[in-house]
């Protein structure tokens, strides 16, 4: 007997690390110390030195169950940039810039080139959000997952001078607030996604006209990544008021996250377009309206607060980045929460 005929292949696990290696390597920064394979990764702080007071921001966080639709259409390239969006959109929300990232693979067998692929794209979001992929750890775990199956997570730490922390602290009745859009249902709700639609290959390489595409290639949509716009609105000379990452619990649990206490916000339902996806999960699973800006981001990944005079060069600065943004609502004195109207 021996540890691979007990299930754990160490030499895979060595062929994933080489595999892995090139994409590690597009994420590098020049604060990253030492190479892929050391016990710990290390990253040079001798920069935030600049700083008046400098604060460590971290996230941790995971795909869900959005894996499962990875497992079932045998596509593992994207699911990384999931991981990597949960955890850095958070600490860029707090006013932070993502440094380094460290993924968590569990896996039931380790199948190297699967596992680099899932790599590929973890580095993918980390080049996106300019973090550097310092370290990670693939575990395998015969018996207690299929062969088939993984899991993913991720931990990131990032930096923000203490006096650039996004804490709503300054909110104002008469703010605005701007939305960014998501690329659709990104990390969150895929339980009751998975109830509705089932995750058979037919069910999921079913083609909708609606979406353009098969439901799986519009599940499947990787997270869209917020590091580059909130950077974009910061250099344009905005202050950000208050920022709010759009994640499982929708509208009604994360829009009262970025609040103080007698600032009440308001989003008008029509002022952006609702992506297709949203409307097909809503009909297909009888849920009513409430319910879905309860579970999903309905269109939008990211909603900032800013004075009423600065809405014009966060749109335009959202713009320069690349994503598309739109005035939803403002902020008025009341109770802390959040109308849809």
């Amino acid at each position: 007997m021996d540890y691979k005929k007990a299930g754990v292949d160490i030499e895979a696990g060595y062929k994933s690390v080489e595999l892995m290696k090139e994409h590690v390597k597009k994420t590098m920064r020049e604060e990253v110390l030492g190479g892929l394979g050391g016990f710990s990764g290390a990253f040079s702080l001798a920069k935030i030195k600049e700083m008046e007071e400098p604060v460590l921001l971290s996230g941790t966080d995971g795909c869900g169950t959005k894996v499962k639709l990875a497992f079932v259409m045998d596509r593992h390239d994207t699911i990384g940039i999931d991981a990597v969006a949960m955890c850095v959109n958070d600490i860029a929300c707090a006013g932070g810039e993502p440094l380094f990232f460290l993924d968590y693979i569990a896996c039931g067998k380790n199948i190297p080139e699967k596992i680099a692929t899932i790599v590929s794209g973890v580095a993918e979001g980390c080049r996106q959000s300019g973090c550097a992929l310092i370290g990670g750890e693939t575990a395998e775990h015969p018996g207690l997952m299929p062969e088939d199956e993984y899991d993913l997570a991720g931990f990131a730490v990032g930096v923000c001078d203490k006096k650039d922390l996004i804490t709503g602290k300054d909110l104002r009745p008469g703010d605005v607030l701007i939305g960014m859009a998501s690329t659709g249902v990104h990390s969150n709700g895929f339980s009751l996604v998975r109830k509705i639609f089932g995750t058979t290959k037919e069910s999921l390489a079913a083609w909708y006209d609606e979406l353009g595409k098969t439901l799986g290639e519009a599940l499947l949509a990787p997270t869209r990544i917020y590091v580059g716009a909130l950077k974009s609105i910061r250099e344009a000379g905005v202050t950000i008021k208050a920022c709010s990452h759009i994640t499982g619990g929708g509208f009604y649990e994360n829009i009262p996250r970025m609040l103080i206490e007698g600032r009440h916000a308001v989003i008008e339902k029509d002022s952006y377009p609702i992506p297709p996806v949203f409307d097909l999960i809503a009909r297909t699973g009888k849920i009513d309206e409430k319910d879905m800006y309860n579970t999903f981001n309905m269109g939008l990944g990211m909603v900032v607060a800013v004075a009423p005079e600065d809405a014009d060069t966060t749109m335009e600065a959202i713009r320069r980045a690349g994503d598309t943004p739109y005035m939803i609502g403002r902020i008025e004195e009341g109770d802390k929460g959040v109308t849809l109207c």
